[in-house]
């Protein structure tokens, strides 16, 4: 089956052709539980990678990829920051970035809009 990132990659380059909002729905239905299967392993492998850092290493960490230690925010919220901010920066997380736009092009989205009363 592949990694997250191989399956988004694969998964977008199918539906680079796409125009049937029916089709591009399927496709984004399944690039976004990819998604979130890579988003939990990238969780998993750093809490696991911070689990035994140093508050001072844990910042240095943070920093490193761009995130911020806000004062008064625990050691848990730093964390789950750092997991955000290197998922984005995943392959696999700009590759369902791109099939979101490539479908919001064509008006397809997985959260339906509300209606005006």
């Amino acid at each position: 089956m592949g990694t997250p990132t191989a399956q988004l990659l694969e998964l977008v380059a199918s539906s680079r052709h796409l125009h049937d909002p029916a089709e591009l729905t399927a496709a984004l239905r399944t690039g976004h539980h990819i998604w979130c299967t890579g988003l939990a392993e990238v969780q998993q492998a750093t809490h696991a990678d911070c689990r035994d850092l140093s508050d001072d290493a844990l910042s240095i960490r943070c920093q490193e990829a761009g995130v911020t230690w806000e004062r008064g925010a625990s050691r848990s919220e730093a964390i789950s920051n750092l997991v955000f901010a290197l998922w984005d920066a995943s392959p696999a997380a700009m590759a369902y970035t791109a099939l979101e736009r490539r479908a919001s092009d064509v008006g397809v989205c997985l959260i339906p809009e509300e209606e005006a009363p």
